[in-house]
């Protein structure tokens, strides 16, 4: 089964990587679709079907903490598998991720390491 993903991060080299990665993962990927804040994220998510979202915490506009606040207390995306990845470093903060049921990543990572999380949060066995 083919996994539809949104890549929401302001950077645009951040949101190549993350599609490269996880073009290599061998997770069998059928849409990948990119926002750059999370305005932008939350109109791609009621959009399209999705079944994976990475988030950046730190972007303007609307940044990935109000973005997962907005999913997390929407019956339709509540139950979205979301991996943070971010340099965010604040225990505060990251204890909050955890709190919302979202995997955590951080910046900079090795392909490795987020192929683990993607796996992980999507429940693939390795």
């Amino acid at each position: 089964m083919a996994i539809n993903i949104l890549i929401v991060d302001d950077s645009a080299v951040m949101r190549s990587m993350i599609r490269k990665t996880i073009e290599r993962s061998d997770v069998e990927i059928g849409e990948i679709y990119e926002a750059e804040n999370g305005i932008d994220g939350l109109d791609k998510l009621h959009k399209n079907w999705l079944d994976l979202l990475f988030l950046d915490v730190n972007m303007p506009i609307m940044n990935g903490m109000e973005m997962l606040n907005i999913i997390r207390n929407t019956p339709e995306t509540s139950d979205l598998p979301v991996l943070i990845v971010s340099t965010e470093s604040n225990a505060q903060r990251i204890e909050m991720i955890n709190k919302h049921n979202a995997g955590f990543v951080h910046k900079p990572f090795t392909p490795e390491m987020l192929r683990e999380k993607i796996m992980s949060v999507l429940g693939v066995p390795q």
